[in-house]
C-alpha cells in the first residue's frame, strides 16, 4: 500500500472516531471505559509478545516504546474509571440510612443539654 492510502485511512478513522466517541452519552462513558480498559490489556500482552519475537535493535527499541505506552494507556484508564464511580458513588450517598429523611425526630438527634 502506498503512503498516500495510508495518511487517506489514518485520516478517516481520526474523523469518524472522533465522531462515534462525541455522540456517546455520559451514563455509558463507565462501562465503554470499562471495556477499552480490557482492549488495552490485550494490547499490551501483544506489545510484549511483539518485543520477544523482536530481531533488531530498531524493532526492539520500537516494540518497548509500545509496551510503555501502552501501560500508561492503560493505567491511565483505569485512573479515569475509578474517577468517574467515585462521582457516582458521591451522588448516590446522600442520606446515609437511604431513605432521604432527617435523623431530626429520633432520640438522641438533639445532642443539646436540653437548657434554655
Amino acid at each position: 500500500m502506498d503512503l498516500v492510502a495510508i495518511v487517506t485511512i489514518f485520516v478517516l478513522a481520526v474523523f469518524v472516531g472522533f465522531e462515534v466517541v462525541s455522540k456517546v452519552s455520559s451514563t455509558l462513558h463507565t462501562p465503554l471505559m470499562s471495556g477499552a480498559n480490557a482492549i488495552h490489556g490485550v494490547i499490551l500482552v501483544g506489545a510484549i509478545i511483539v518485543a520477544d519475537h523482536s530481531e533488531t535493535n530498531l524493532e526492539l527499541g520500537l516494540s518497548v516504546a509500545a509496551i510503555v505506552l501502552a501501560t500508561i494507556n492503560m493505567v491511565g484508564g483505569f485512573v479515569v474509571t475509578d474517577r468517574m464511580l467515585e462521582m457516582f458513588k458521591g451522588k448516590s450517598g446522600a442520606g446515609k440510612s437511604g431513605t432521604g429523611k432527617s435523623d431530626a425526630g429520633k432520640p438522641g438527634a438533639d445532642k443539646s443539654d436540653g437548657a434554655k
